[in-house]
């Protein structure tokens, strides 16, 4: 399974982004499609999952600012982030499991005014 992450960069505190993910090759009709994130000196952690019948799961900082959604039928997983904090700063990176875990290239995030 190969993983395309597009969207990022620089954004004002309480301002919005969008991350996308497109997922190809051998994908399996079950799975968790997700996005973790790592900062400077921190270990990666969850921000949110989608399984594929849409159970969302979201760490509890981003709970109620970011959306995940996806499409079956494209293989891909978006992430939608609003009213961003400094604290949202990191390396985001698309997730793909099916029993084994997948990862694609990180994205920038960084929220700084």
């Amino acid at each position: 399974v190969q993983l395309q992450a597009s969207g990022g960069g620089l954004v004002q505190p309480g301002g919005s982004l969008r991350l996308s993910c497109a997922a190809s090759g051998s994908t399996s009709s079950i799975n968790f499609m997700g996005w973790y994130r790592q900062a400077p000196g921190k270990q990666r952690e969850l921000v949110a999952s989608i399984t594929s019948s849409g159970t969302t799961n979201y760490a509890g900082s981003v709970k109620g600012r970011f959306t995940i959604s996806r499409d079956n039928a494209k293989n891909t997983v978006s992430l939608r982030m609003d009213s961003l904090k400094p604290e949202d700063t990191a390396v985001y990176y698309c997730n793909y499991f099916d029993g084994g875990h997948y990862w694609g290239q990180g994205t920038q995030v960084t929220v700084s005014s």
